[in-house]
């Protein structure tokens, strides 16, 4: 870390604290996301933060969201988790679209975006604190029909990525898109920030379903998409909770 960097992360401290909240449990690591994210403001970043305490207070109380509270859910097997990544070592989350139906509980949809967020980034975790670990997402729409569209679970995604994991989505590939979905896709791309559209692949050729395996790896991708790997879902995985 620079200088720059230090004076930033001294400042985005102490306006956090003037704002009623404390630092003191998170390292540089965690910080500095919250910096990335606001072009390296501190008082954009403090306010940042603050939001993002807030919120996990009021919707992950106990630090993690146990299964029970987001059966429904979980129950469709719509979200697995793959291992890491070839290139970088990120956990890969894959969204199967037409195991998705729009939900009528909103609130525990809010809390499963939560958990299978969590859990991901928690499953690459390798020191001694939380702080920087990012993810690889894949969402495949292969035989998605009008049933499985859910614009408002896709702009929920991606926002809560934006404004309460900052800097944690390292890509996100998009497989099987129907011409029927570009429209959705779109209207979707509105809510998204320049950051979070610059890391988004839509794979429609072969050399960019090349790109995806080689980067993904054949290891850890199911054999469906050129991989070796079987389904893992999520709450088959085995991972510690952390508190974020």
């Amino acid at each position: 870390m620079d200088e720059s960097q230090e004076f930033a992360m001294s400042q985005m401290r102490k306006s956090v604290e003037k704002l009623g909240t404390s630092t003191e449990n998170y390292g540089d690591p965690t910080m500095m996301r919250f910096l990335i994210a606001r072009s390296m403001d501190p008082e954009k970043a403090a306010k940042m933060f603050v939001q993002w305490r807030k919120w996990r207070t009021a919707l992950v109380p106990l630090g993690y969201i146990p299964d029970s509270e987001i059966l429904d859910e979980l129950e469709a097997k719509k979200i697995y988790l793959q291992g890491l990544s070839k290139k970088g070592g990120f956990p890969i989350m894959i969204v199967k679209g037409s195991k998705h139906y729009p939900s009528k509980d909103q609130l525990q949809f809010k809390k499963f975006v939560a958990h299978i967020l969590d859990k991901t980034i928690a499953s690459s975790f390798k020191g001694s604190e939380i702080g920087n670990e990012k993810l690889i997402g894949v969402l495949d729409l292969k035989d998605i029909s009008y049933k499985n569209v859910d614009a408002r679970a896709l702009i929920t995604g991606f926002q809560f990525l934006q404004a309460y994991y900052p800097e944690r989505l390292a890509k996100c590939y998009i497989l099987h898109m129907p011409r029927f979905f570009v429209s959705v896709w779109k209207m979707v791309s509105r809510f998204l920030e320049k950051a979070t559209l610059e890391k988004i692949l839509i794979v429609s050729n072969e050399d960019e379903r090349k790109e995806f395996i080689g980067e993904v790896g054949e290891q850890v991708l199911p054999e469906e998409y050129g991989g070796s790997s079987k389904f893992i879902p999520i709450q088959d995985a085995v991972v510690t909770p952390l508190n974020h």
